[in-house]
């Protein structure tokens, strides 16, 4: 593999960290949206990650899955949204996982954009050999 396919695949894992990233965060940001009891809660995204097919290697994003739109029940009488016994629904998403899923994604990202660098940095210096 040359200096290209190192960069290629490190260009695949970014785009599959910052996938990864997009859903923790989107994840995250409806951790306290409210439905009615009639509605399905947010479903929380996860992304599904392959090996690229071929002998380059590397990874792509073979799709998001779906959590569950059941969420949990809690009482709030006073909510807008609650039905006649007081409950509204929030999504099953939990604070702590989503939290541990962002760091692992963003170390992830910023391995993969350091190697993009040292790649670089190997090519300049190479071509600084070649003009010597």
């Amino acid at each position: 593999m040359g200096i290209f396919g190192a960069i290629g695949i490190a260009q695949s894992g970014l785009t599959v960290h910052r996938t990864w990233l997009d859903a923790v965060s989107d994840n995250l940001a409806n951790v306290s949206t409210v439905r009615s009891t009639s509605e399905a809660a947010f479903q929380q995204r996860y992304v599904v990650a392959q090996e690229t097919p071929g002998a380059e290697g590397g990874a792509q994003v073979a799709g998001v899955e779906f959590g569950s739109a059941e969420g949990r029940l809690v009482y709030e009488p006073d909510h807008p949204l609650a039905d006649a016994q007081g409950y509204v629904r929030y999504p099953d998403i939990d604070m702590s996982s989503q939290m541990a899923q962002l760091i692992m994604a963003q170390r992830g990202y910023q391995a993969n954009a350091a190697v993009v660098d040292r790649a670089k940095e190997t090519y300049t210096a190479a071509l600084q050999i070649g003009r010597s």
